[in-house]
This record gives C-alpha cells, structure tokens and sequence, in this order.
C-alpha cells in the first residue's frame, strides 16, 4: 500500500511539473510578445555587375565611315577666261563663239557675252573646242601600273570568291606613269575598280587625277565608294577547281554572300542605335556589303550579256539594293527598256567585242541604241591606252549609231564622256557638265574632240591647269619616269 501511494504521488508530482512548465513556456511566450524586438539588419544589396568597357578604336562598325580621308587640296590655280571656242556644255545645246570663266575653283560664268575680269588670264579659244572634264568610270591604272610586272600586279585578290573586305585605294600606285598620259588626254577623273576575278572583287575608289605622293592626295573628297561585283565567265573560270566553277553557282555565291550581309546589318544597326551591351564582331567584308545595303556604297557590276545583267537585276531587289551601272554590258542593246525602267546606267566600249565567247554577240551601236530607248549610256575604258582617247571612242560609237540609222547628236555623245558618268559615280551635282557653279573641271581642245585629229590642249581640275600641251614645263612626269639626276659639273 505503501509503495502504491509513493506511485502515485510521483505520477501526481510529475504531471504537476509538466503543468508548471508548460505555463512557464505560455508565460514566456507572451512576454516576448510584449518586449520590443531589435530590427534584424537587411541582407547586404548585391553588388551590379560593372559595365562593359566601351569599344576601342576600330571596334565599331559605322554606317559612311572613312578611315582613309581625302588629304585632297587644289592646287594653285588663278582666274581665267576661255573665249571665242565652242563650248559643248553637256548640259544644253553646244554654245557657239562662247566663253568661260574659271574663278576659285569654279565655273563662275558661260555665256557669249562675258567681260574678262582684271585679274584674269584670257586665253583665245577660235576654232577650238571646251568640253567639260572626261570621266572614266572604269579603270585599273594604279592597281595595273607600268611597268606591267608581277610585282606590280595588284588589281585582283584571286583569294576567295567574295573579297568584299579588299578596297582598291590600298593598291593604288600613285607614281603609275599611265596618270598624266589619261590627264593628257583630258580625263580628269576615274574610278579604280578591283579586277573582275571574283563574284565580289572590294571597293572600288574615285580619284582625281592630280600629282600625288598618296592615293589619299588624290581621292575626290565625298565621293561614295563603288563596289565591283562580276558575273560570267571570269569567276568561273578562276575558281574553276575551287568553286563557283557555274554561272549557277555564280548566282548561289552572291545571295549567300547577301544573305550573311543582311544578318550583319540589321545587328549593327539596332547596337548602333542603342549602343546597349557588347557590340557585334566587325567583318570588314560584310561591312562593305551592309553599306550596299543602306544605300551608301554604289553598285558597279562587270555584266556582258542580256540575261545574265537581268539576273543580276532580280538578285539586286531580292535583298533590297540598286545596280548603278552594268560594265562591258556588250548586249545592253537587247535590254536597254529593262536597263531604263530600272535607272541602271550602261558603261560600254565603242567596238570591243569577240575576245570571248560572252562577249561574241557584240555590235557598233550598242551604246546608240542604249541611248536611244532613254537609258543611261556611257563610254569607259578598262584600258589605260584606251583611257587616253576616250573621245575617239565615242566618235566611233556616234558614227556607228548613225550608220544604223539612229541620229546621234554631238550633244548626245558628249554626255557620254562626262555627265552620264559622273551620274554613276553620283557626282554629277559636282562634275560633268559646264554650268555655273560646277567644278571646273575642264579641257580645251584643238579642235572638234569628235575628230582623230583633236588633242587636249589644256586641263583644268578645280581651275588649276595641270596639263598644257603647249608647254613642255607644265607636262606633269611622275617620280617613276624622273630617273637620276645628274648635277652639272
């Protein structure tokens, strides 16, 4: 009995206790609840990550850039005035007995009627001729110099079928003896292309054609860049081994090469726009191409036939960009109302043609015919001999048009030689025609520069006379053809 009440009072106890402490843990609680609790300090903010470095130099990709900068500055040049001369305007009807005045560069007056200023040099223009300056929008003098050696051969990056990373400039030898023979023969301006080896062959580059120790001494301050593209039988059969050995493939090279081009495009356009985040890789070659894209470097395709330049047209507005000119374009003639309706200008020759088999179906009034369904046509010469008589070339054409029964005017064709191609290379509100406020930019002839007996006696480019065939001290020689100099003992 005993030992039964022990239990129970320990059972008794025990619960007790587990009462009490249970009221203590209540007791507790509340009073925890009452006491004011100190704040818990807030997590620690996370640091931002620091922003990327900005681009170096040469990191971004920028629509017209243009790290190679005409260094070009006129040369001493003073006010004349030609009188008394035909003046064939290539922007109206030739000016009879007319005259000319050059001040500051300029063409400041035309006319019949023009009182020389005091300051003026007058030169006597009876029985000779004023044209506006020739341009050639197609040559490779510079990057095919003389002497014709392989070491100087520099015109083609036989590489890759597309080398839209190359630019012409960068082989331009500017001691090329071939610039003053085309000066002489009154070229005052040219384009230099890159060879047509490839389905894309680089950046072409308009120079004036001055004395310079650089190619940046004598590129035409804010001319566009051109872009030598080529179709036909020259790709294919430099990459006959390689590939694209087909005109088809031909066609599959240059959209694949559009395709990447418009990629890269649109990703620079949207960092260039928001300059958010690491800006894409710059690819000198799709660079180029994307300024085709936005419309800032100009087309210039080496085409010969019909259906072939009509391709060309279809690839041109699938990816949303403009032909400026076909070259070669030996059979215009069969698509000169495609060539109008879609502004594409024609550079031909007068009579080449049967060298190969695109270029068999040739005629003598090609650009005759070019002209007379409203395009735009145009002589080059692809030729540095060529490029000195670029006048006897488009007498040649004019006369050939007339023997097929189309009356081609001296009006007409002197627009062949200036304004139709400084239009290609869109300069024509600066050159190409003698207008008030133009370049002056001009040449003075013997006579009729329609005759083989015609010479350009006189060049002006910015209305420094650079040339004077009349004048052995005013004949511009290169460093090339100084040689040595002996001092006289």
């Amino acid at each position: 009995m005993a030992r039964l009440f022990k239990t129970v009072l320990v059972e008794v106890n025990m619960n007790s206790m587990i009462r009490v402490a249970a009221c203590l843990c209540l007791l507790l609680g509340f009073a925890t609840q009452l006491v004011p609790q100190s704040p818990q300090p807030s997590p620690a903010p996370q640091a931002s990550p620091s922003p990327a470095p900005p681009p170096g130099p040469g990191g971004t990709s920028l629509p017209n850039a243009d790290p190679f900068p005409s260094t070009y500055k006129p040369f001493p040049r003073r006010t004349t005035l030609i009188r008394n001369a035909t003046i064939l305007t290539a922007a109206g009807p030739t000016i009879a007995n007319g005259s000319i005045l050059l001040r500051d560069g300029k063409i400041a007056a035309v006319g019949t009627n023009i009182v020389a200023p005091a300051d003026a040099l007058v030169i006597d223009g009876t029985g000779k001729y004023v044209t506006p300056g020739i341009i050639d929008v197609h040559s490779h003098i510079g990057v095919y110099p003389a002497p014709g050696v392989d070491a100087n051969s520099d015109g083609n990056e036989l590489t890759n079928p597309v080398t839209a990373n190359v630019w012409a400039e960068h082989s331009v030898w500017p001691q090329d003896p071939q610039i003053p023979r085309a000066l002489a023969g009154g070229l005052t301006t040219m384009q230099i292309l890159p060879g047509s080896g490839n389905l894309i062959g680089g950046r072409s580059v308009v120079v004036k054609l001055v004395p310079s120790r650089t190619v940046q001494g004598m590129k035409f301050p804010g001319a566009k860049y051109g872009l030598k593209m080529a179709c036909g039988e020259n790709p294919k059969r430099v990459y006959q081994t390689r590939g694209p050995s087909t005109r088809m493939g031909n066609v599959a090279g240059y959209r694949a090469a559009w395709i990447l081009a418009e990629s890269y495009r649109r990703k620079w356009d949207a960092w260039n726009a928001t300059h958010k985040g690491d800006p894409p890789a710059r690819d000198l070659g799709l660079e180029t191409l994307a300024e085709v894209l936005r419309g800032n470097i100009l087309v210039h395709n080496h085409c010969y036939r019909a259906d072939e330049m009509a391709q060309m047209i279809d690839i041109a507005k699938e990816f949303g960009y403009s032909i400026r000119a076909f070259h070669h374009a030996v059979e215009a003639y069969k698509i000169a109302e495609l060539l109008k309706s879609n502004n594409i200008g024609a550079a031909e020759w007068a009579d080449w043609g049967g060298f190969k088999m695109e270029a068999n179906d040739a005629v003598k009034a090609n650009l005759a015919i070019t002209e007379a369904f409203g395009a735009r046509a145009m002589i080059h010469s692809d030729s540095a001999l060529g490029a000195q008589r670029l006048n006897q070339e488009v007498a040649k054409a004019m006369y050939a048009g007339r023997a097929a029964g189309i009356m081609i005017t001296e009006d007409q064709a002197i627009r062949w030689l200036t304004i139709n191609p400084a239009w290609a290379l869109g300069l024509e509100d600066k050159i190409g025609s003698i207008e008030v406020g133009k370049n002056a930019d001009v040449a003075l002839w013997s006579a009729n520069p329609f005759s083989i007996y015609a010479k350009a006696e006189k060049v002006w480019i910015d209305g420094a006379m650079l040339y004077d065939r009349t004048d052995p001290n005013e004949r511009w020689r290169t460093d090339f053809e100084l040689g040595v100099i002996k001092e006289d003992n």
